[in-house]
This record gives structure tokens, sequence and C-alpha cells, in this order.
């Protein structure tokens, strides 16, 4: 069974950098064709694809995070990172790592989740 498991701070201060580590265990994060995602969901938003890291280690980054974003991955430890820097308020939401079949960015392709991890950005 493929697992997947969010872990860091829950509070960041505005202009700090957000870390997080998805550690994935039931699949190894290079084996072929699969795409590891990092996702958010602010308060009363829908879903924000943030960016992805794929098993051939190449990586994608949303268009409006992308100057933000760095998306990493340690295969030794079979995780993938997650740094968004320069954070506000708005950068307040539930982070989720999620496995997809596709390299398209669908939700209907993201058939495994972490259970999610909340950031909050304030002083």
């Amino acid at each position: 069974q493929v697992q997947l498991q969010e872990s860091g701070p829950g509070l960041v201060k505005p202009s700090q950098t957000l870390s997080l580590t998805c550690t994935v265990s039931g699949a190894s994060i290079t084996t072929n064709y699969y795409y590891w995602s990092w996702i958010r969901q602010p308060p009363g938003k829908g879903l924000e694809w943030i960016g992805d890291i794929r098993y051939s280690g190449s990586i994608y980054y949303s268009p409006s995070l992308k100057s933000r974003t760095s998306i990493s991955r340690d295969t030794s430890k079979n995780h993938f990172t997650l740094q968004l820097s320069s954070v506000t308020p708005e950068d307040t939401a539930v982070y989720y790592c999620v496995r997809s079949y596709s390299p398209v960015v669908q939700t209907t392709s993201w058939n495994y989740w972490g259970q999610g991890t909340q950031v909050t950005v304030s002083s």
C-alpha cells in the first residue's frame, strides 16, 4: 500500500521559507511513470497545484509560484521536499503531497494523497 506523509513546521513567519518533506512508503519515488506533486488548499478555496518532481528527476512548477518554489528529492530516503520562499499570509493553506500517474496536471490522476498538513503564515 502506497502511503505519503507530510512533515514540517505548522507555523511560518512572513518573509521566511516554508519547508515540507513528504516521506513515501510502499513505492519508490524513482519508479517509472509516477509523478510526485505538492498541492495546497487555502481556506475557503480550491486545490492549487504547486509543482512536481517526476520519476526521472525532472521538476515542473506552477508558473504563478515558480519564482518562489523549489522541489527536490532524496532517493536514499525515498522522500521529496518543498521549499516556498518569501511567504505571506496568502500562503496559509493545507499542503498535500500526492502521487499522480499522469504528467498532466489533473485531479483525476492524483490517486494517492498524504493526510495534509496545515501551514499558517503569521507573525
